[in-house]
Formats: structure tokens, C-alpha cells, sequence
């Protein structure tokens, strides 16, 4: 009887042990898939990372892409209708006060550019011209800007800035293209401003 105990405890016993030893084996493989994995993860993510950033540039530069052609498309437009207005007005003579192509002065000119092609209202007179739209530096002139310049010590006098450095006003000698960088108008410039903001 105690022969037949002893054997069934030492029955239990083993298979008990057998239990444990599989049930740790199985953690440890579980714990080393784990760790795989981590590992496996370690290696890949920086490559997961890397196309992110991928991505994200291109699509930086996408949107990049997408406001430059906005922006030629913009100045395409600003240009277009400046030129028209100028092949209309080329040569019409300058007369102080004038509005009309019998004659017209400076500030007269840039208020029509504006309200005919841009929609835009200004005032009349170069000196409250002066105060509407965002300050600008020379340096940053774009197609449509205003350009101011000093030409006496009481006068003022106002064109549109048309690229490449040149500028479209009602000149003495009548509505013309002169260059910002011509000695008279260089000495003169007084300031600039940007009306025209998006279209």
C-alpha cells in the first residue's frame, strides 16, 4: 500500500515537473519571438522613418511647386492687364490735373490702372496714394507696386513698378516705360508701395 503511494506521488511528481519545464520553455520562446521582433523593428524603423521624411519633402515641394505657378500665374495676369492699359495710353501727353487721353497727370493715371483692370480703388493725389497699400523696400518690388519719387521740394511723383526695373507713368513727356536705375528718378525715389495683393 505505502509502495503503491509512493510510486503515484512520484507519478505526480514527474509529470507536474514535465508541466513546469514545458510552460517555462514556452515563455522563453515566447520571450525570444519577442525579442526578435524588437530587434526586427530596431532595423526597420529608421527605413520607415527615412520614407516619412520622404514624403513629407515631397510634399513640401509639391505645395512649394503649386504656390510658384500660382504666383507666375498671378504675375502673368498682373502684367497682361498692365499692358494693355499701357498699349491703350502709350504717348497720351501729361497735362496737371488731367484725366482723360487729351491729357493726364501722374497720379490721375496709376488711380485709372487700378479701378479699370484691377478693380481697386485709390485715391486721386500722389500724396494720399502714398498712404494706402503695405509699405515696401525697393529691393522687394513686384509687377503692380507703386513707386514714389521726391522731384522737387513740394512735388511728387508716382508710376507702376512693370519688372526688370522699369516703371510705366505719366512722364512730362507723356505716358512711357523709364528705368527705376535712370540718374534723375535713382536720386528722386522717395518710397514704394504694394497694392495689389492676391488675385
Amino acid at each position: 500500500m505505502i509502495r503503491n503511494l509512493s510510486f503515484f506521488i512520484f507519478i505526480t511528481l514527474f509529470f507536474s515537473a514535465c508541466n513546469s519545464t514545458k510552460t517555462l520553455a514556452y515563455k522563453e520562446t515566447s520571450n525570444q519571438n519577442i525579442n526578435k521582433q524588437i530587434e526586427a523593428l530596431k532595423h526597420f524603423e529608421p527605413e520607415t522613418i527615412k520614407e516619412v521624411k520622404l514624403e513629407e519633402t515631397k510634399l513640401e515641394q509639391e505645395i512649394e511647386q503649386e504656390e510658384i505657378q500660382k504666383q507666375l500665374s498671378n504675375d502673368e495676369i498682373i502684367k497682361n492687364s498692365l499692358m494693355e492699359f499701357y498699349t491703350e495710353w502709350k504717348g497720351v501727353k501729361y497735362k496737371f490735373g488731367g484725366n482723360s487721353k487729351r491729357g493726364i497727370d501722374c497720379s490721375a493715371f496709376t488711380q485709372r490702372i487700378f479701378k479699370e483692370k484691377f478693380n481697386i480703388k485709390i485715391p486721386r493725389s500722389t500724396r494720399t496714394q502714398v498712404k494706402v497699400g503695405e509699405k515696401i523696400k525697393k529691393s522687394q518690388l513686384k509687377l503692380g507696386d507703386l513707386v514714389f519719387f521726391k522731384t522737387g521740394k513740394i512735388d511728387r511723383h508716382v508710376g507702376v513698378y512693370m519688372g526688370d526695373g522699369n516703371f510705366m507713368h505719366a512722364s512730362i513727356k507723356g505716358v512711357k516705360f523709364t528705368k527705376l536705375n535712370k540718374a534723375f528718378y535713382k536720386k528722386a525715389y522717395w518710397t514704394s508701395r504694394r497694392i495689389i495683393k492676391d488675385l
